[in-house]
């Protein structure tokens, strides 16, 4: 595994993970919102803002932003072990709920910055759980295009690059289009060997 990068003030990260054995972390709607509500919780506590982030059933994007000194690696940390407490006593579940500790990384350009955003949002389709992405309502997406007046989202950062929620829609289609056209490619290109 990479080293998980030093944390910086004004630096956002990219933390990820996923459910041991690729089996699903999240049961029911009541899981999600336990972690939105903790996600919320400690970015106040630890001054820390969300830019995007996705929970899909097995596994979860976070990209967040540290504003204070307070390192931003502790946010998976303390979300998804209270987390993990609750899910092994609800369920009864014991061993590990994650495949491996959560991976970070550092997001250091402009590109990354943008490509990542469209990434996190796009997950919900991407993995087949819903046709639109307005139909997924445990990421920001709908905070990013003005659908939903959420809390755990940045509109000033959203709007320094997407001026109006409608420019966002179009470069979310878009990069949906060209992963569809990719992975049509993909699939073609398996039957020419």
């Amino acid at each position: 595994m990479p080293p998980r990068p030093g944390y910086t003030r004004d630096h956002s990260y990219h933390f990820y993970s996923r459910g041991a054995h690729r089996v699903s972390i999240f049961r029911e709607p009541e899981n999600y919102l336990f972690v939105l509500r903790k996600m919320k919780h400690y970015c106040a506590e630890l001054a820390l803002t969300p830019l995007a982030y996705c929970l899909l059933p097995n596994h979860y994007h976070l990209f967040i932003r540290q504003d204070g000194e307070q390192p931003a690696g502790l946010l998976p940390q303390l979300v998804f072990n209270s987390y993990t407490k609750a899910y092994n006593k609800r369920y009864e579940h014991t061993g590990t709920l994650f495949e491996s500790p959560y991976k970070a990384v550092e997001v250091k350009t402009e590109a990354h910055l943008l490509t990542l955003c469209r990434y996190i949002h796009c997950n919900p389709v991407k993995h087949g759980l819903v046709e639109t992405l307005d139909e997924w309502p445990y990421s920001n997406y709908l905070e990013w295009i003005e659908e939903r007046p959420g809390t755990l989202v940045d509109r000033d950062f959203i709007r320094l690059y997407y001026p109006t929620a409608q420019a966002y829609r179009e470069e979310i289609q878009a990069y949906l289009q060209e992963w569809k056209r990719e992975a049509a490619l993909e699939y073609l290109e398996a039957f020419d060997g």
